[in-house]
Parts: structure tokens; sequence; C-alpha cells
């Protein structure tokens, strides 16, 4: 039978444990808007009639910028009654109407231009950008690889410090990995300059707003133990 692996090194191969980090600044590569249409009227129908062309509005401006905008997706839909608060009877004052648009942007030149866009609309209100990495952005391989180069040189340095060398790595393992804990290379918010002006906005929109895209913080740690050589104490 195979003996179990000792958790303890020992005097012929002492082990070493170390943690390697790595913080990265990167470019953000998408910017997240959430876009929310809403109408009122006394007629159901008028409101559903004002809800709808307003909607098909914001959609068509968006789908004029193209592949700029990597996503756009309707989140939700609400309407509602109001009724008095005088007396007991149902009473409706009024309806109200409410779409929720969600919408991803590759282009930063073009974004300031479609906020001030949109944002000029009839009942319209824009909220965010909020910046972000794509989920398979390159940056999280980067920040993850030079963790672990970080802990190889920690590991290293102990083991000089003793005047021994690494001999082999036992483990590598994200932080929390053994309780499936969620990833450990994540992003977030820093700033950095405003990207270039879009051209070309249409005819009587209102002047792009000037926006500063914010870098976003790569952070990724992970935990590694290595053998070594006997130490010369």
């Amino acid at each position: 039978m195979t003996e179990p692996a000792q958790p303890f090194g020992t005097p012929d191969q002492p082990r070493v444990a170390v943690r390697g980090e790595a913080r990265l600044q990167v470019d953000p590569e998408i910017a997240r808007l959430s876009l929310t249409v809403t109408a009122r009227g006394k007629d159901r129908r008028a409101a559903l009639e004002d809800l709808t062309r307003r909607n098909t509005t914001v959609l068509e401006l968006a789908r004029t910028y193209g592949d700029a905008i990597e996503k756009l997706e309707t989140g939700s839909l609400f309407i509602s009654p109001e009724l008095t608060q005088r007396g007991r009877d149902e009473k409706i004052r009024a309806y109200h109407g409410r779409v929720y648009i969600n919408t991803t942007l590759n282009d930063f030149t073009v974004l300031g231009e479609f906020i001030t866009r949109v944002g000029d609309l009839e009942m319209t209100q824009v909220s965010g950008p909020w910046w972000a990495l794509r989920p398979d952005s390159p940056a999280h391989g980067d920040a993850r690889r030079q963790a672990v180069r970080e802990a190889v040189q920690r590991a290293r340095e102990y083991a000089g410090a003793l005047g021994a060398e690494l001999a082999a790595l036992v483990e590598l393992a994200d932080i929390g990995a053994e309780n499936a804990a969620p990833p450990v290379a994540y992003a977030r918010a820093g700033g950095y300059g405003a990207p270039p002006q879009a051209p070309g906005a249409a005819a009587g929109a209102p002047p792009a707003i000037d926006l500063e895209p914010q870098r976003q913080t790569v952070y990724a740690q992970v935990n590694a133990r290595f053998t070594m050589t006997p130490p010369k104490l």
C-alpha cells in the first residue's frame, strides 16, 4: 500500500509554504448602462402607447451605434395603476409604465455621445456607466500567472535564507479552493484619463459628456507549498 503523504516536512525534505499575490492595473474593456423609460397617463391604453413609442425610440437610437453596443437587452417591464388616496373605492388616478433596458458598450469614444443623446429623450433616465472587464479577459490570467511567479520567488528567498534550494512543488491552490470559495481573481475600479470625444454627433443633439473611464485593479492570490533541500544551519 502507498503511504499517505505527510502533512509536514521532514529533516531530509523540509517544506516551505507561501502565498503569492498580484495586483494589476488595466484598462476597462466594457461599460454598462441602465436605461429606464417611463410613461404616465390617466388612460391605460394611452400610457401603454406612450411607453411603447418611447421604448422604440431608445432601441432604434441604440441600434444606430452598431457594434459599439455589444449588448442591448430589455430587463423588465411594469404597468401599474395609481389609486386615489381618499375614500374606500378603488378609484384609479393614473397608470404608470416603466421599461428597463440594459446596454453594454465596448467603444468608449462614443459612450459620452450616446449617454447625452439617450438622456435627452423624453421620459428616459440613464444610470451608469459601470466599467468592467469581461469574465474571460486575459488580464485575469496575467494576474494569476504573476501571483504564481511571486509565490515561487518568495519560497526561493525563504529557502535561500537557510542555505537551501527548492526541490519540488507539493501543492498550488487558489485561496479558499478547498472550501469552494469564489474565484480569487477579480477587478475593481480605479481612475485614468479621458478618452477622445466621438466625432459626428447627430445634428441638434446635446454635446457629448466628457467621461473618464476607470482603470480596473485585477487581484489574484495563490497558496503554494514546496519541498527544499536540507538547510545549512
